[in-house]
């Protein structure tokens, strides 16, 4: 069984909460190909991380502690962004305004972007001073092919081989990964989950029309859900701090959608 968990907004939909109920209800282990963190905004996860010479995000970090084994965040998160905040209308190596693409984990290696202001404590703390180094498009893309292509590949084999797996997308990326194929899809956004059946989704993702964003072409959420029908639409209740950080509390408290999405697998 393979579930995937896509936002319908950029931040904030409420994935890994709903991943990490579903991941205590299932027993299941739960994967993010694709994660980032801002040096700013989102600093004290970030000094956590780098502190000790690793670089991962809170998202990765909850999945790894409510998945089933014993769990580095990485080893669920093959690739990471860091970004910082960037002044001025320039849009960067990456076609993001006001925001700086830093560098990459990719594995337990970097790839940096050559004109970035990078942190200190970054080059402190990282191995960044055998990182790839890339300062156009074109260089990010060939690297891409060679260091985060072959990554997500490794990373799919794991998901095929995975008997209840949970893949939370990025933002409002609709497949996060390629060469999987899920059983049920769950959108979430506050307050609700939409269910659709997993080989619907991927067929209506397969002639979805991406636009691009951060250097790629990719289809947004919005992209292929417009023009399908969902299995299901169940209500999400507002969930405090500490029910949100207990994943057995999220399931108690999502088990009708939960109820609801296990019924397409």
């Amino acid at each position: 069984m393979t579930i995937l968990v896509v936002g319908s907004a950029r931040v904030d939909a409420g994935k890994t909460t709903f991943t990490t109920g579903l991941l205590a209800r299932i027993d299941g282990v739960g994967f993010k190909p694709r994660a980032g963190n801002d040096y700013w905004f989102d600093h004290d996860d970030y000094r956590r991380a780098v502190e000790a010479g690793r670089l991962y995000g809170k998202d990765a970090k909850r999945l790894a502690a409510a998945s089933r084994g014993d769990w580095k965040p990485e080893s669920l998160n093959p690739v990471h962004r860091l970004w910082r905040p960037s002044p001025g209308p320039d849009t960067g190596l990456v076609g993001t305004a006001r925001r700086e693409f830093v560098c990459d984990r990719v594995g337990d290696s970097f790839v940096v972007n050559a004109n970035a202001d990078v942190p200190e404590s970054a080059r402190a703390n990282l191995s960044l001073a055998d990182a790839d180094r890339v300062t156009t498009v074109d260089e990010l893309d060939a690297v891409t092919r060679s260091r985060h292509l072959p990554a997500f590949e490794r990373l799919a084999e794991q998901i095929r081989e995975t008997k209840r797996a949970v893949v939370e997308s990025y933002g409002d990326i609709a497949v996060p990964t390629s060469d999987v194929e899920f059983d049920a899809v769950a959108v979430v956004e506050p307050g609700r989950m939409t269910a659709y059946r997993g080989d619907r989704f991927l067929r209506a993702r397969s002639v979805a029309s991406g636009s691009a964003r951060d250097g790629r072409l990719e289809a947004h959420v919005s992209d292929v859900t417009d023009p399908i029908d969902p299995e299901a639409v169940v209500s999400l209740p507002a969930l405090g701090g500490e029910e949100r950080t207990a994943p057995e509390r999220v399931d108690e408290a999502y088990a009708e959608a939960y109820d609801a999405l296990l019924d397409l697998t």
